[in-house]
């Protein structure tokens, strides 16, 4: 007999951020007394889907095309349940939960069943979202291709298409990667890209800042912990590793983890197992490690800060990003694309004058990308909708300006040397000054004339820095910034 069957949907408005599906699509859940039934049918109304609840054995007289998928809670019912999918839907992905009231026997039954995935309840947002995405994926055919790289990697000069062309080569593959830059430059964007490549972009993407959690912290934050493991422990808790099952994990910071938290992370890549803390029970990890640093981790090896066979382990492919000051040909396309984001936000709009975007490379930018975007903020908040000039920056930009520039301060002592250089020939040289025919760098050879000249000036004050800088009338302070700059001193 023919059993009616019971028809609830949940509609919500649009989720937004992190757990935006690819569109909207109804799904069919298999009726269950289980709490997780529940769960998931609100869990899957907050994803935006249409969710029609079936009782079980009961047969749906509409067109199986227009499901994405089928949900049903493991209980003493499975057999049938899967008997029953297989038989009326046999198109449809089934997806089987398994309830943490739900007795450990039945997994191999359920995995004998070919189910499309078994997911453990209760879960993660993230995980589950990434498993519908998978589904989505193969129902529709919709992301059948590689997505390009984010939007977020900008610029077209050869250092950024060299990483680029690393990032492609190494995406596919499960290769440890290490990647190698100063603050700032966007290790961040360079491993999420690397995860977005990846055949495991349906997965969780899972970033952890190993310098910006305490070290008796660590442990429990990457492996998880039992209840009762330590004081505090309320109940037992999933670590990142776990999180990151079947997808990626960032290890940023890697060069700040303790020396004791390194052995058990070197056990860890090498025997691909864990435990949790409390507990003896060993678990298998499947995943894709990516780790980044912004300290010379071969200095750090000679310190006896950092272990070399863990240095060793992570660095088989490492990637190097170039630093802002390294690539200020990309400056105009970052500009363009952080304002284009705040206009897009409806946050604001400015647009920089020439003089003010020539200012902006020649800057150091010792805070790289991060740094410009800070700025490219804080100018979208002073002047809305107004063209900013090299005036309107802060005070340590109008250094670049020309000498007669309206409303620019007159210049600082350490420019004075500049222009005398520009201006005057250099008193070693005998001849006239002359372009060469192929042209030069001239920012770069004004700083080999300063560095020689600043060199002259401590040997003939036997390295007294007071005396050079009088010498070089510059303030003392000054020139000590110059020696840092120029590597001619070893002190902070």
């Amino acid at each position: 007999m023919t059993q009616a069957y019971t028809l609830l949907s949940i509609h919500t408005k649009p989720s937004v951020g992190a757990f935006v599906l690819m569109g909207s699509h109804r799904v069919l859940l298999v009726k269950s007394e289980s709490g997780a039934f529940h769960e998931l049918a609100t869990i899957l109304g907050f994803l935006n889907h249409d969710v029609r609840v079936l009782n079980p054995m009961s047969f749906l007289n509409e067109s199986q095309a227009d499901f994405l998928c089928v949900f049903f809670v493991v209980d003493g019912q499975h057999e049938s349940i899967l008997g029953w999918l297989k038989t009326d839907f046999p198109q449809l992905p089934v997806i089987a939960i398994l309830d943490k009231s739900a007795s450990r026997p039945v997994v191999p039954n359920i995995e004998a069943g070919r189910v499309a995935r078994l997911l453990h309840w209760p879960t993660n947002l993230p995980l589950f979202k990434a498993d519908l995405d998978h589904i989505i994926t193969l129902r529709t055919g919709t992301t059948g291709a590689r997505p390009p790289l984010l939007r977020s990697l900008t610029g077209s000069s050869a250092a950024i298409q060299r990483t680029r062309q690393l990032i492609q080569r190494v995406a596919d593959s499960d290769t440890t990667v290490l990647i190698l830059g100063e603050s700032g430059t966007g290790k961040e964007v360079i491993a999420r890209n690397l995860h977005q490549y990846s055949q495991r972009r349906a997965r969780a993407f899972v970033p952890v800042n190993c310098g910006a959690i305490p070290g008796e912290l660590l442990e429990s934050e990457l492996f998880g912990h039992e209840k009762g493991a330590f004081t505090g422990a309320l109940s037992a808790r999933q670590g990142r590793f776990e999180m990151a099952e079947g997808g990626s994990l960032f290890l940023d910071e890697i060069g700040d983890m303790p020396l004791a938290m390194q052995v058990k992370l070197l056990r860890v890549l090498q025997e691909r197992t864990f435990e949790r803390v409390g507990s003896n029970k060993t678990l298998f990890c499947n995943l894709r490690i990516i780790a980044a640093t912004h300290r010379n981790l071969e200095e750090q090896i000679a310190r006896d800060r950092f272990r070399e066979d863990l240095y060793y382990r992570l660095n088989v492919f490492p990637i190097e990003v170039p630093a802002l000051r390294h690539r200020v040909e990309d400056i105009p396309l970052l500009v363009d694309d952080l304002l284009s984001r705040h206009k897009a936000e409806n946050r604001g709009d400015i647009t920089l004058s020439p003089r003010a975007m020539e200012a902006l490379q020649q800057h150091h930018w010792p805070g790289n990308v991060r740094e410009l975007a800070n700025l490219m903020e804080r100018m979208v908040i002073l002047y809305p909708g107004q063209t900013v000039d090299i005036k309107d920056l802060p005070e340590k930009f109008h250094r670049y300006a020309e000498p007669d520039e309206p409303g620019i301060n007159a210049l600082q002592d350490d420019d004075k040397l500049i222009l005398s250089i520009m201006n005057e020939p250099p008193p070693f040289v005998s001849s006239p000054i002359r372009l060469p025919e192929e042209g030069l760098d001239l920012r770069k050879h004004i700083n080999q004339v300063e560095s020689e000249l600043i060199r002259q000036a401590l040997e003939e004050s036997n390295g007294v820095v007071a005396r050079a800088a009088t010498r070089l009338r510059l303030r003392r302070t000054t020139l000590i910034e110059k020696l840092r700059k120029y590597g001619l001193r070893d002190d902070d």
